[in-house]
């Protein structure tokens, strides 16, 4: 059971930049602990502000519940206390409502609520949901709007006077106008956080609306980079921002773009190219091939020492 109260985490993550470390896999595609754990232990060295343990980039989607729960377990016993640790949640209600109790148990702060599984919903259906794993937990709730669960202002707000707990919110649609609405509306009484893939292409203009952190899964396998380049942003540099997109962020995301499903594919790719391999990723993911292993890895070289000593 966590000692963090949701407020207090919220604000934590909401100080600095955010990891989603990958979860890593045997050969026989098994969880490996240990492995995983000397990771979390690893990203701890650098300048986060908080771990989100089986999210998207550490593949929530292809675990069972049983997994989730070892992977926060795991996680937890890595972090001790030092950061905020949240874990992914989703799928229907009564699997996520068991996710949110089983992680809670494991140890993690809070939850990130992902999208259910492949329906959509109207406004009242999305609240009841959010609002069963928000009740089936004491720990603090971070929405995910993203594809098939995108709330509006109005029913966001509705959520927060039922729900103490919920106490972030996380953009993956890219609506402006619906950003500031709920920016508007909810003021300070949100963290709220940058969640479009390859999150730093979006962090210089989603500052500007009072969205102080995102996730970055360049961390994985380039914390350093990733952090200077978030201190970039905070201190709006723009010409260095510029730098880093133009350098590294945009070459990553033009061999992130050649297949669907390498958003992931491509972090542990980066894992492995650096010396530190998570193992494969699973079905029905795919791993990159040679060549584009062979650009990705010769992509980090040229970048590794970006910013360093400036």
């Amino acid at each position: 059971m966590s000692g963090m109260n949701p407020a207090g985490m919220a604000k934590q993550i909401g100080s600095g930049l955010l990891s989603f470390p990958v979860t890593h896999f045997d050969g026989d595609q098994a969880f490996a602990e240990g492995p995983y754990r000397e990771h979390c232990a690893w990203l701890m060295e650098h300048e986060v502000a908080g771990l989100f343990a089986a999210g998207g980039t550490g593949e929530f989607f292809s675990l069972a519940p049983e997994e989730v729960g070892a992977v926060v377990k795991a996680a937890a016993t890595e972090v001790g206390g030092r950061i905020p640790l949240l874990a992914g949640c989703g799928y229907g209600t009564a699997i996520a409502t068991d996710i949110a109790r089983r992680v809670t148990r494991a140890g993690a702060d809070g939850l990130l609520l992902l999208p259910p599984y492949l329906v959509g919903a109207p406004q009242d259906g999305l609240a009841a949901h959010i609002e069963a794993v928000c009740r089936a937990t004491d720990i603090g709730v971070v929405v995910y709007n993203r594809d098939n669960a995108i709330v509006n202002d109005e029913t966001l707000a509705r959520l927060c006077e039922r729900n103490p707990n919920l106490v972030g919110f996380k953009d993956g649609v890219g609506d402006v106008e619906l950003m500031t609405r709920i920016r508007a509306r909810m003021g300070d009484r949100l963290t709220y956080i940058g969640g479009l893939p390859t999150a730093e292409t979006y962090a210089g203009p989603y500052l500007e609306m009072g969205v102080t952190t995102y996730s970055s899964a360049i961390f994985n396998f380039m914390p350093a980079w990733a952090v200077r380049f978030y201190q970039a942003v905070r201190a709006h540099d723009a010409d260095r921002i510029l730098e880093g997109l133009r350098n590294f962020v945009l070459p990553y995301i033009a061999i992130r773009n050649r297949r669907a499903g390498y958003a992931v594919s491509i972090v542990k790719a980066g894992m492995r190219a650096i010396g530190r391999p998570a193992g494969p990723v699973r079905t029905p993911l795919t791993d990159l091939d040679d060549r584009e292993f062979a650009d990705l890895k010769a992509l980090i070289e040229a970048n590794a020492d970006w910013g360093k000593g400036e």
